[in-house]
């Protein structure tokens, strides 16, 4: 009879007790929505939570008392509408793996259980499709846009959109009298703006690589050798402002709570402006879940927050050590008080940070109860370097370097060896030393995910002098060849060759 809560809304009437069961499918609410400690408050308390996923572990899905296992999208078979309105049949490419089901079918069988079966019993997607075509007609005579025609045979239905044609190709809009109606539109300003507290104005969005809250993209070491952690982009007028240096950690505080990121300064980002992207999330970071930032403002006729701006401060994130951890799996962590991790081929890694020499201690205890006692060790107390390989016989199974600042390590060549045998005395000192014997170099950051091109290789086919143009790159690498997104980052490259900014040794600054 009239439309439910939307998204904010609902989560605040979770809190407040009006709500008592909720059932969350394929979204991460927990993260994606602002004023995030109040959505995990409101899913603590809720005598009922529901959700369902195709991943077994995300922010959400721990506050469930339901899980169940969804179909991914290859898994599907079904219709997808595209941004154009054009529908299409969508035939799944991969099975169903263990218990997972279709949402239609849950939702179905969840109807029988409660004594609405009749008004659910659908025998299959085009049952589905039928009654959803049937419905966008009822009533409609021309008043709505949404109008498709039922299939004759669903198996083989062509893509078409909505009423068969384009949408106002014949130049009349769904109003009584055909004409467009112009409404005047004016900018409010954000509910927050900047304050003597809190000076900065904060931008959100994603990355190139990532996607929504990372539950897929993050298990992918290719999506995640582009931008391997959060980074606060901010301006370096900001950061002599603030006194952050690029790379260094920073507490980003809004009046609701914080995150801790890798500054990363850039001319491309505005200054009095920083920007934090979306996606991390507590089972990639410790602190970098940017909702925790954002106010529940929303736009009074959508719903839609206020997610791209709140008003935020900067704290340099003050640490004593810093490490880097390559390890077969994902172990728990204790001592670090920052951490934040990604795979890569072979491996997980993580980096981390504390303040405190007990923390190393704890954190060297944790791993060993991960992996064994049996470690090899180099420790400089004086410089306060440590670095371990954790064995299993002549198995790799993890290795860990701690120092005052951020290690730098081969880190591709060490997690290929882990999980292999390394026997070799030299191989192992190696690993010890962070150095890979000559000839084995990192490609560097992802450049192009399509064709797995590091930095280090572009980087090098410019100081060489080799190429001159982004065409020269495809040609001799394929970057740039596949879906265009990294062109943008390949003509910098290149300009920065030109002026002199990638120098002999290959450092780019």
């Amino acid at each position: 009879e009239h439309e439910g809560l939307k998204a904010v809304d609902l989560f605040q009437a979770i809190d407040s007790g009006r709500v008592k069961a909720v059932w969350i499918m394929a979204t991460n609410p927990a993260v994606s929505l602002p004023d995030a400690e109040a959505v995990r408050r409101a899913l603590a308390k809720c005598p009922v939570v529901i959700v369902s996923d195709c991943v077994a572990d995300t922010d959400t899905l721990r506050y469930a008392h339901i899980r169940l296992p969804a179909l991914a999208w290859g898994e599907k078979d079904g219709t997808v509408t595209n941004s154009e309105r054009t529908v299409s049949r969508q035939r799944p490419f991969l099975p169903a793996p263990g218990e997972a089901r279709a949402d239609w079918w849950m939702v179905a069988e969840e109807a029988r259980a409660l004594g609405f079966g009749p008004a659910f019993a659908w025998s299959g997607p085009a049952a589905i499709f039928a009654e959803h075509a049937a419905l966008s007609r009822f009533e409609n005579h021309g008043a709505r846009a949404l109008a498709i025609d039922a299939a004759d045979d669903y198996e083989t239905l062509a893509p078409a959109p909505w009423a068969g044609q384009r949408l106002f190709a014949d130049g009349r809009f769904f109003t009584a009298d055909g004409r467009a109606r112009l409404v005047p539109v004016r900018h409010r300003p954000p509910a927050e703006p900047p304050a003597a507290e809190f000076p900065l104005l904060l931008n959100t969005g994603r990355t190139r690589d990532h996607w929504h809250t990372m539950t897929r993209t993050g298990l992918s070491p290719r999506l995640c050798g582009h931008r391997s952690e959060p980074l606060l982009d901010l301006h370096p007028a900001d950061s002599r402002r603030f006194g952050i240096p690029d790379g260094a950690l920073v507490r980003v505080e809004s009046r609701l709570g914080a995150v801790v990121a890798r500054a990363r300064l850039t001319e491309a980002q505005q200054p009095g402006e920083v920007f934090l992207p979306m996606h991390w999330n507590d089972r990639f970071a410790s602190c970098a879940v940017v909702g925790r930032l954002l106010a529940a403002h929303t736009d009074p006729l959508s719903g839609q927050p206020e997610a791209k701006c709140a008003p935020v401060r900067l704290r340099r994130f003050e640490t004593t050590w810093s490490g880097l951890l390559i390890s077969t799996g994902a172990p728990a962590l204790d001592g670090p008080s920052w951490w934040v991790r990604h795979p890569i081929d072979g491996a997980e890694v993580t980096e981390m940070a504390g303040g405190e020499a007990a923390e190393r201690e704890r954190l060297v205890a944790a791993l060993d109860a991960a992996f064994g006692s049996d470690r090899l060790e180099v420790v400089d107390a004086g410089r306060g370097i440590a670095r371990y390989a954790w064995m299993a016989g002549e198995r790799l199974l993890a290795a860990l370097f701690l120092a005052p600042d951020r290690p730098e390590v081969v880190r591709g060549w060490i997690g290929r060896l882990i999980g292999g045998t390394v026997a070799a005395a030299g191989d192992r000192a190696a690993i010890l030393a962070g150095r890979a014997p000559a000839g084995q170099a990192d490609a560097g950051a992802t450049v192009c995910a399509c064709f797995a091109v590091g930095l280090a290789t572009i980087e090098t086919l410019i100081r060489e002098q080799r190429v001159s143009s982004v065409e020269d790159i495809g040609a001799a690498v394929k970057a740039g060849t596949g879906c265009g997104s990294c062109v943008p980052e390949l003509k910098a490259l290149l300009a920065a060759g030109f002026s002199g900014e990638i120098l002999a040794n290959g450092v780019h600054h």
